[in-house]
């Protein structure tokens, strides 16, 4: 897995004719939920939509005030790719352009549930991300001002200043009988974290201007979309014999840095197997049975185990793997047994000696006179050497990063590859002197929790989509390849 195969991804959302969708928002809370999607955070909101040509864009303004608080119905798709945000007067939405998902990236990461996100925004020159990442110049910018309450009376059409830790923001309000019916932003100004409109009386209007992220919609749309989850995306490659298609499997997982089997160097390859091989004598017309025991008598030595993992008949090659249930006695556990010294004792195959197997109680020789990587023209995906292949990583390397048990799935050639989503997530405690402290990292799909150690600890200071500094502790066990450091962030 390199970091052409990881990216990040937000939920999707698919823009649908007459739909009510939220619009961007930075005050959404446990008070003040989302309307539409019933949030009491953004992230969870339904303020983002990707069209059928794969554009995204976030929801500035969906028509919605006071008195129409769910805003209007979306009837006109957002297709357009300029930076100004796009009004339709029709339904009353206003729609910013952020990206466009590569073809690339559709073939390898399209999915149901997710929009997936183009790599390294902050530092990507690719013309069209750059465009409108540095189009987003102007931080703490105001684009909307929100008709919380119209008022009662006595407020006239003009325009207005924006008072608030920012400065040069101004908005023109239309009336009609002394109460406010329209606010358009005239000059989003700069540097605004909050914001109040001064109307010049108190007649209970009550404007919310809407605070853009930090440095402006669009320079920082992993922050903006509130990208927590992680894809990853592997292939299998039928062109060797390394992941067999007559078996099952129920596992998923991900290793860091495993290393060969021949040296004490990390596995550079796309593809590996972990399993062993023997290459069967040519004459051997049996069928294995998926999940068989097979064992070698080695006299004076012992008796070499393993279970059949998968068998080809084309090319006579049977893998097997071993576990620790073939060496106790109860095959479950450690209760000790009468002939442990010889029966816990671990006896690889050899050349020489006949293979039985437990169902049929059939036995066949190897094939000691094969060397090689290939046979009649096909990659066996290992190397013989006189018909036997080790497994080409030490399967007692490298760290599991992440591990799924899923129901059982047969495997066949039609399987092109296998996605895996990340989620990370986190609950926020608050203490009596305000400060906040991150005191749970979980992962959304791992069942094995129990199996992960804790990696780091880490202090976090850093700059929310307000401008604000905050500061975290970090404590978790997922951490992502350093050619990903980026989506660890």
């Amino acid at each position: 897995i390199t970091g052409d195969n990881v990216r990040r991804v937000i939920r999707k959302v698919q823009w649908t004719s007459n739909t009510q969708y939220d619009m961007y928002r930075h005050d959404y809370s446990s008070t003040n939920e989302s309307p539409n999607s019933k949030s009491a955070r953004l992230y969870d909101s339904n303020y983002y939509v990707i069209n059928k040509d794969f554009r995204v864009y976030i929801c500035i303004d969906n028509g919605s005030s006071g008195s129409l608080v769910k805003g209007e119905r979306s009837k006109f798709e957002p297709t357009s790719t300029d930076l100004i945000p796009i009004k339709f007067e029709g339904d009353g939405y206003s729609w910013k352009y952020l990206f466009t998902v590569s073809p690339s990236d559709i073939v390898k990461f399209d999915s149901t549930e997710y929009i997936v996100l183009p790599n390294n925004w902050s530092t990507s020159t690719d013309p069209e991300i750059s465009r409108v990442r540095d189009g987003a110049t102007t931080s703490g910018q105001i684009k909307k001002v929100y008709i919380e309450s119209a008022g009662t009376d006595g407020y006239s059409d003009g325009t207005y200043n924006i008072l608030g830790d920012g400065t040069g923001a101004t908005v023109t309000i239309e009336t009609s009988s002394g109460q406010i019916t329209k606010a358009t932003v005239q000059n989003g100004g700069r540097d605004y974290t909050w914001g109040i409109v001064d109307l010049g009386v108190a007649n209970g209007a009550k404007l919310i201007p809407i605070i853009p992220p930090s440095k402006g919609h669009g320079y920082d749309i992993y922050t903006e979309l509130g990208a927590d989850r992680v894809l990853v995306y592997s292939r299998f490659d039928d062109s060797t014999k390394d992941f067999p298609i007559d078996t099952k499997f129920a596992q998923i997982g991900l290793i860091k840095n495993p290393q060969s089997q021949s040296a004490s160097v990390t596995y550079t390859g796309s593809t590996y197997s972990s399993l062993y091989a023997i290459k069967l004598s040519d004459s051997y017309s049996g069928t294995p049975v998926i999940g068989e025991k097979i064992t070698q008598v080695q006299v004076g030595v012992g008796t070499a185990k393993g279970y059949v993992a998968s068998y080809d008949s084309s090319t006579k090659v049977l893998k097997y793997y071993r576990d620790r249930s073939l060496y106790f006695g109860n095959q479950k556990d450690q209760l000790d047994y009468e002939g442990v010294s010889i029966g816990s004792s671990i006896t690889n195959f050899d050349s020489t000696n006949a293979i039985v197997f437990s169902s049929s109680q059939a036995s066949t020789s190897v094939s000691a006179g094969f060397s090689g990587s290939s046979f009649n023209g096909v990659d066996l995906g290992v190397t013989f050497t006189s018909g036997l292949a080790s497994p080409e990583i030490n399967k007692k390397t490298g760290d599991i990063i992440y591990i799924d048990n899923k129901p059982e799935v047969q495997r066949n050639i039609r399987q092109k590859g296998v996605d895996v989503d990340l989620h990370f997530t986190g609950r926020i405690r608050q203490y009596s002197k305000g400060s906040l402290a991150h005191d749970a990292f979980s992962h959304q799909s791992a069942r094995d929790a129990h199996l992960f150690k804790t990696l780091y600890t880490l202090a976090i200071s850093s700059t929310d989509v307000f401008g604000k500094v905050r500061t975290f502790i970090l404590s978790g066990w997922v951490r992502v390849d350093a050619q990903c450091s980026q989506l660890a962030k």
